[in-house]
């Protein structure tokens, strides 16, 4: 799961992003509101975190920017602020979450499956495709019943195409979501972990289109 952390405290959003890519999320951090706005732009993200007082531009202005474009990631306001105008100014304006720092990382760990959930639709943090379970919470894969153990990497690209069957998922984007922007990614590593993948919960699970890049079929009704 990839997230945008926009925040311009050094000290804090360091911690942040450690304390996240530890609970298993990939983290990009951003430091101002217009490279922000930009990176959503062209890239895709699973979560927002959002600081309100940035050093270019109000964070309530970067919610409403992305909102009136119609994007729809989900946002998790963090900010020291905590009078309930900014909270409602911010909840009444698109975003999907409100936490006043300071912080404990494990919620907002837990708030972010939360807004993921949500966004799949899906009411708990399981996933089940077939005979493949996918438990992101305890970092656990089953399949057929028997407990499969799978890299950090390996997780994280089944995962990523579980949330989404029937979505082909090139290369490219398989490796932003899985590295993000903090580690030098191997031109065939992607190609590495899928094999690996396969070969431990099935050849059959995830499809390549060729020229295109990697799916799992959607379940039929």
């Amino acid at each position: 799961m990839r997230i945008l952390l926009v925040e311009d405290d050094a000290l804090f959003g360091d911690g942040l992003q450690t304390g996240l890519m530890q609970h298993g999320f990939t983290v990009d951090w951003i430091k101002q509101g217009r490279q922000a706005l930009h990176a959503l732009r062209v890239e895709s993200f699973d979560a927002v975190i959002l600081d309100l007082g940035l050093p270019d531009t109000d964070g309530i202005a970067v919610l409403q920017e992305c909102r009136t474009r119609d994007d729809r990631v989900p946002m998790l306001v963090l900010t020291a602020r905590n009078a309930v105008d900014d909270k409602l100014q911010c909840l009444d304006g698109g975003a999907d979450d409100y936490l006043v720092k300071p912080i404990d990382i494990r919620e907002v760990a837990a708030r972010l499956r939360a807004l993921l959930r949500r966004k799949d639709g899906r009411a708990k943090s399981a996933i089940r495709h077939g005979n493949i379970e996918l438990d992101p919470l305890a970092h656990k894969v089953v399949v057929n019943g028997r407990s499969i153990e799978l890299s950090h990497r390996e997780f994280e690209i089944l995962h990523t195409l579980i949330r989404a069957p029937g979505t082909v998922m090139s290369k490219e984007q398989l490796e932003q979501t899985v590295y993000g922007w903090v580690t030098e990614v191997e031109s065939n590593a992607i190609q590495v972990h899928l094999h690996n993948l396969r070969r431990k919960i099935g050849r059959e699970v995830i499809r390549t289109i060729r020229g295109v890049g990697y799916t799992i079929e959607q379940q039929p009704q």
